[in-house]
């Protein structure tokens, strides 16, 4: 219990003391995001905020678990947990340096983008079928069902919906990593009850660096955890529902953000075929603010959302 705590704490008075001072290096060295046009004109008052602060809570989990429990970084599992916590991060990081550099917010083509997501879900599937089986859990039933190389087609969507989920939810001060932590939360419970306690332990320290980084980014936000923390941040919930055996449970536990990627997929296909628009504007979040809602209240809105989701998950993994 003791170590728990410990990653949950250190990992937050970290991150808590690093940012007053990675923020006005940033500013320094004009590392500031550009706001997209297309997005509501009052977000344009953001341009220039720093980004790419995900690397902050990306790197501290990995010297939380080096100090508490470094026995953790020989556990495969554990490791395959860490490389998508790390790769998704490196993606997220190469398009935000393109963007601050080029001061444009294209960054890397989706084409590339895309495919280096793709490559990266093939390497994890590769070497989780390594050691675990092909099976799933269904919950409720309690049986596993052996998919074979339909595995492939799940991890696969797993991991770039899930990475691209949790991108496009970062689009509101605080909306992202309030709504992460939330979703880790029943995956810290399910892997404290199968007895992988350096799992729980790193990703308290994840939920440790979420909640100093919060601390910053809550509204109006002094820093953005651009691409490099929410493509980290999807690739992690995706890691941690597979090597947890709750795949399935993914969908419930991440809710808001399978809502968050319907609504643009939704959106997309509406225009294509009938040139009209179903929302507003899409993401969902962006669909409220046109509506009228405060900044505050969408994300208010939204964590509560998740949050019954993650009850929802959570419940229908233990029942």
């Amino acid at each position: 219990m003791i170590r728990y705590i410990l990653a949950l704490l250190l990992s937050l008075i970290a991150t808590l003391g690093i940012m007053p001072a990675l923020i006005p290096f940033l500013h320094k060295i004009k590392f500031g995001q550009s706001i997209r046009e297309e997005g509501p004109q009052s977000h344009l008052a953001k341009t220039g905020t720093p980004t790419m602060g995900g690397v902050v809570f990306i790197i501290i989990p990995f010297a939380m678990l080096l100090i508490l429990a470094p026995q953790a970084y020989l556990d495969p599992h554990i490791q395959i947990v860490m490389l998508a916590y790390l790769g998704y991060g490196l993606i997220g990081f190469t398009d935000d340096f393109i963007i601050v550099v080029q001061k444009n917010n294209k960054g890397l083509s989706p084409k590339m983008k895309l495919l280096m997501q793709s490559i990266m879900a093939i390497i994890i599937f590769v070497l989780y079928t390594r050691i675990e089986t092909t099976a799933i859990l269904i919950p409720l039933l309690h049986i596993e069902v052996e998919l074979g190389f339909l595995y492939f087609f799940l991890i696969f969507i797993m991991f770039v919906a899930e990475s691209n989920a949790v991108n496009l939810t970062d689009g509101l001060d605080g909306l992202s990593s309030g709504c992460v932590m939330i979703a880790l939360a029943p995956f810290i419970v399910f892997a404290v009850l199968d007895g992988m306690e350096e799992l729980a332990i790193f990703l308290l320290a994840v939920v440790g660096g979420l909640l100093g980084y919060l601390r910053y980014n809550a509204y109006p936000a002094r820093i953005f955890m651009g691409d490099t923390g929410s493509l980290a941040l999807g690739g992690l919930l995706a890691a941690v529902a597979m090597v947890l055996k709750q795949e399935l449970l993914l969908v419930v536990i991440g809710g808001i953000f399978v809502v968050e990627l319907l609504s643009v997929v939704i959106q997309v296909t509406s225009f294509k075929l009938t040139g009209k628009r179903v929302f507003k504007m899409a993401p969902l979040h962006h669909h409220f603010e046109m509506c009228g809602f405060k900044e505050t209240q969408v994300v208010m809105l939204f964590w509560t959302a998740e949050l019954i989701f993650a009850i929802i998950g959570y419940a229908l993994g233990v029942l």
